[in-house]
């Protein structure tokens, strides 16, 4: 195992709780086309990408613009009221100990990605947005990342996809069952358990979930 990670970590509901901010652009952008969007229905479980969530809600020819806009929305009405979920920055904190490097790959569009990452004050070495399921992969191959950690089903598919540990965790929408049928090989209850496991991983331990029980691929 090196002793310089690289650590891939996904974003939204993995480092930052992205709910209150998106329910918020929904709203602004519902009142501005004069929908009625069910925005606690559309943030229960984010991940998807913004046009897989607007499509049941609007004709197909307005769903690329609606998103174009809720994009050039969101810096108003998005980046303030969205905080650190637990154990971020000490899982951050837990991957410079060991020297090795942080990446973040993540479905959202990358500019705003930045301004969340800047507005708390997040220290990443690379930043790639806009990307989704499987579609991850090269992005942390290239990157060299050996765990990504996230919280959603298609973050598993990423990492499978790339060859590397999936750690999951569950401050997002999806169920521990659901992220071991998809075929992630340790599931936290939250990124305080991550240092830990980091630690454990890299000494060439059995990797454990949040339990401590036995893996769970």
């Amino acid at each position: 195992m090196s002793a310089a990670p690289v650590v891939g970590f996904d974003l939204d509901m993995t480092l930052i709780d992205t709910a209150p901010g998106f329910r918020s652009v929904l709203r602004a952008l519902g009142e501005e086309l004069g929908v009625d969007f069910p925005v606690a229905e559309m943030t229960r479980a984010l991940g998807p990408p913004l046009d897989h969530l607007l499509a049941p809600h609007l004709p197909a020819a307005e769903v690329g613009p609606a998103g174009d806009r809720f994009r050039a929305l969101y810096p108003d009405h998005a980046i303030a009221s969205v905080p650190l979920l637990p154990g971020a920055e000490a899982a951050l904190a837990a991957v410079r100990r060991h020297g090795g490097r942080v990446v973040v790959v993540t479905g959202k569009y990358e500019p705003n990605a930045r301004l969340h990452l800047d507005h708390l004050r997040l220290e990443v070495d690379a930043l790639t947005g806009w990307l989704w399921g499987a579609g991850k992969a090269d992005a942390l191959q290239a990157e060299g990342a050996s765990v990504y950690v996230g919280d959603h089903v298609h973050d598993v598919e990423g990492a499978l996809a790339a060859g590397v540990t999936s750690v999951s965790v569950l401050t997002g929408g999806c169920t521990r069952e659901e992220l071991v049928a998809a075929g992630t090989h340790v599931v936290l209850d939250d990124l305080h358990a991550f240092p830990a496991w980091l630690d454990q991983h890299l000494a060439g331990g059995t990797p454990t979930d949040a339990t401590g029980s036995t893996p769970v691929a």
